[in-house]
């Protein structure tokens, strides 16, 4: 889902996150994302991503997308707009999926929070949330469903505490939460706070996503990061680094892996699509763009994204053509020098012919950097 990418100019008014006045005391680097103003690094990304993924660190994800999406024909409005099937889904459970077009184009990748049979929460990313608030409210009215769609996402904050101590600070706080299955979430009531925690992540580490009111995020994370002690080892950690360690995770990135013009079986995103909606039980519904869909399944994406392990130091970066052969193949659409691997890394689109691991292309870097297909993800945790 959502890392890092600028997307607003100085004179438009940017949101504040309700843990902005934290951002300050901690001398984070702060920027314009998606609307808001956000830490982009508190000193050295490559630092806090190595603490990430030898310890733990805390991400403000405030300017993710929080939809409540309620009422009588909930869930058939989101088996219609999503590509995962909604239907059946047990409560406190979070499930990936997309949003299509009719061409079967993402429209964004979102997680889906099962709260009810008639109650979820959609977490889109940032900088899809006015087109997704619109796409929904299109559906609805066209369709006739009796849905409630309300944004909590300024009245509400979100934060992510990723890395391998993460589960062990959270279990001096709650004896539930380590429990939780990976997808799974738990509601929990700590004084007049509501929280919501989910073991969710965008870095390839164990950890946890949390929503609870603007009102109290503040409060709520000076309680727990004084409970993790003088030293604590969960620290914070700015958009620039959450980029580079989805990345390593092979995670894509609206924008970049992902967009309206690209299908999620391109992507590789198949285990995301229910190709088969509806047709086995008429309940479950199609969803939009799942003709389209099919036609692709059938015939064979003509692309696919792909895992680059490139020779040398420097980074190649989204756009970036790649070649076979001295001809232009592909594209670059995110890439970094991991900190893990010791190597740069970038994702890209090729042909399907070209995409088994061990193909040999180059990248247009310094006059053609010999780079090599590798499966996906690039880091794995043991």
């Amino acid at each position: 889902m959502d890392g890092y990418r600028a997307t607003m100019t100085e004179t438009q008014t940017l949101l504040k996150s309700p843990l902005a006045a934290f951002h300050q005391e901690h001398g984070a680097k702060m920027v314009p994302y998606a609307g808001w103003e956000l830490p982009l690094h508190y000193g050295s990304v490559a630092d806090e991503h190595v603490w990430t993924r030898e310890h733990g660190s805390l991400f403000d994800v405030s300017h993710m997308g929080r939809i409540r999406v309620s009422g009588q024909h909930a869930r058939r409005f989101l088996d219609r707009v999503c590509t995962r099937l909604v239907r059946g889904m047990a409560l406190g459970q979070c499930r990936y999926s997309l949003i299509c077009n009719e061409s079967g184009g993402c429209l964004d990748d979102v997680l889906v929070y099962s709260f009810a049979e008639d109650d979820f929460l959609v977490v889109c990313n940032g900088a899809n949330r006015a087109k997704i608030l619109a796409h929904f409210q299109t559906v609805a009215g066209q369709e006739d469903l009796k849905v409630k769609i309300d944004d909590q996402t300024v009245s509400t904050c979100m934060c992510a505490l990723q890395g391998p101590d993460v589960m062990s600070l959270i279990g001096g706080l709650s004896t539930e939460i380590p429990t939780l299955k990976r997808y799974r979430f738990t509601v929990k009531n700590v004084l007049v706070m509501k929280i919501i925690v989910s073991r969710t992540g965008y870095t390839g580490e164990d950890g946890v996503e949390v929503i609870l009111g603007a009102n109290f995020a503040q409060q709520a994370l000076g309680m727990m990061l004084k409970r993790s002690g003088d030293a604590p080892s969960i620290k914070p950690a700015g958009l620039a680094a959450r980029d580079s360690l989805r990345m390593e995770a092979g995670m894509p990135l609206y924008g970049h892996e992902l967009d309206e013009s690209i299908d999620p079986l391109s992507a590789r995103l198949d285990f995301a699509v229910k190709i088969d909606k509806g047709e086995t039980d008429p309940q479950e519904g199609r969803f939009i763009g799942q003709d389209a869909l099919q036609a692709i399944a059938e015939a064979g994406p003509t692309r696919h994204l792909v895992g680059l392990k490139l020779d040398g130091r420097r980074s190649p970066r989204q756009g970036m053509q790649v070649q076979h052969e001295g001809e232009t193949v592909g594209t670059v659409t995110s890439g970094c020098p991991s900190p893990t691997l010791g190597h740069p890394i970038a994702m890209a689109y090729v042909p399907s012919a070209l995409a088994s691991s061990g193909t040999s292309l180059s990248v247009d870097l310094s006059g053609g950097t010999p780079a090599t297909v590798v499966e996906l993800p690039f880091y794995r945790r043991s």
